[in-house]
């Protein structure tokens, strides 16, 4: 077909038109986007705060169903950026999803750190701040041991109190936690490598790590995005409602970072990704080892397949070093942020995660209700001994008449039997002097919950 030079202009006047009239129209629809981007809402999901410590506030969630899991879970968020990136928005929520399967959810909001709070390190996050909330939500639950669920840098942190504090915990879930720094952490890694870069330096400059040199840092892993192809398509995408919310909601997140204390930035860059401390089990924490084979807890590793933060092979391999033989790992073809934000991992992935919560949580309590059992069973057989041991004595002090009348004396005559070691005593059936020396010492330190020293003093007395 001949080229027709009238056609070509006719046609490229039409497309400019066409283009003319849609700018206009995106012009005229700017300025009502543009407060819609500055006032949006996040984190709508109801909560309290029902513990608080320097800046940090433990929130939890209000119930969403009428029958929760026993077992709480307890969320720890990085240090940098705000957590409310967990409940962005109501129909991608991660705090929502696991609230709707009937989990009891909490979740540490660190705020801001002070100038004065440069010198915390990962000793006062770890041991004072996650084993101050862990114990709040425990007793509020009145469980022994919880659920913990650790995100990016709070996955890291987690990780090691669950090391220090294995006791402490039911089931370990992490997400895009950092554990493994061996040339396997991206470009992050190259650029905070010792050979170019010294953390020490920002804190002596700084005190405390400004959100803005973070912030900046993560975007130039990928500028072009960053700066450029992401408002040409928030542009193309001006008349979509839709669009313009989740855009409103992700760049107030990442418009409202929070700065990180000095000496825990320090020392997570130099002993976790310089150092590879962690992964290669020699990590220390104010002169104390976290030994990762200490985590013999149920472990779930929630892996983004395209982290470019947190690559797969910073998460995965550690999965071989934990002590513990139950490990699940979910790698999912989405991104760091992607996995908390996008449609198809609330479709996909979090009803996997809230099913394993589920599960490893009734496995703990059929665990406890058969070590209740135990008790029971062993506090009935030491009553029945105790029972026997009661009337056997009863008969030797009516055949020894008058002689055996000090043995009738109650056991609080013995020096150093109080009211609450002869309760315990009582409530085994050994009331007197006569049935306390019906036992041996190692029984009756049992019975009384005492060292088999002390019960043997009382014993001497006889």
């Amino acid at each position: 077909m001949a080229f027709n030079p009238l056609a070509a202009a006719l046609d490229a006047q039409t497309k400019t038109l066409e283009a003319l009239g849609d700018a206009t129209e995106k012009a005229s629809i700017a300025p009502e986007r543009a407060v819609e981007i500055e006032t949006i809402d996040v984190g709508q999901t109801p909560s309290n705060v029902v513990y608080e410590e320097n800046k940090l506030e433990l929130l939890q969630y209000e119930s969403r169903t009428e029958e929760q899991n026993e077992v709480p879970i307890l969320i720890v968020y990085a240090l940098i950026n705000k957590p409310y990136i967990l409940d962005l928005q109501p129909d991608r929520s991660v705090i929502r999803r696991l609230l709707d399967a009937g989990h009891d959810v909490y979740m540490i909001d660190w705020n801001e750190p002070s100038r004065l709070d440069q010198h915390l390190g990962l000793h006062d996050y770890v041991n004072r701040y996650i084993d101050n909330c862990v114990d709040e939500v425990c007793e509020r639950s009145g469980q022994d041991k919880i659920n913990l669920l650790g995100y990016c840098m709070g996955g890291t942190m987690s990780t090691i109190y669950a090391a220090l504090h294995p006791e402490k915990i039911n089931a370990l879930g992490l997400m895009a936690a950092g554990l493994c720094f061996d040339r396997t952490g991206g470009v992050l890694e190259d650029w905070g490598s010792e050979e170019y870069y010294d953390p020490q330096d920002v804190v002596d400059a700084y005190g405390n790590v400004p959100a803005e040199l973070l912030d900046d840092g993560f975007a130039l892993m990928d500028p072009v995005d960053n700066y450029l192809s992401k408002y040409i398509t928030l542009y193309e995408n001006l008349d979509s409602d839709g669009f313009v919310q989740n855009f409103s909601r992700m760049e107030r997140w990442l418009d409202e970072g929070i700065d990180l204390a000095g000496q825990a930035y320090v020392e997570f860059l130099q002993k976790i990704y310089q150092n590879n401390e962690l992964y290669r089990n020699v990590l220390e924490i104010n002169g104390e080892r976290v030994d990762v084979e200490n985590i013999d807890m149920p472990v779930i590793q929630i892996i983004g397949e395209y982290d470019h933060l947190i690559p797969p092979e910073a998460s995965k391999p550690f999965n071989d070093v934990v002590g513990s033989d139950d490990v699940t790992t979910i790698e999912y073809p989405t991104g760091h942020i992607g996995m908390s934000v996008s449609s198809s991992s609330h479709e996909d992935v979090w009803p996997q995660v809230c099913d394993w919560f589920w599960e490893k949580s009734e496995a703990a309590s059929e665990e406890e209700d058969e070590t209740a059992e135990t008790v029971e069973t062993d506090v009935a057989e030491i009553q029945q001994q105790a029972a026997e041991s009661v009337a056997e004595a009863t008969d030797t002090a009516a055949d020894e008449g008058p002689e055996a009348e000090s043995h009738e004396e109650t056991v609080d005559v013995i020096d150093g039997i109080g009211p609450t070691y002869a309760e315990r005593l009582q409530a085994a059936g050994i009331e007197t002097v006569a049935d306390l020396a019906a036992y041996d010492a190692a029984e009756i330190a049992d019975i009384a919950e005492t060292t088999e020293s002390r019960a043997q003093d009382w014993l001497d007395q006889l």
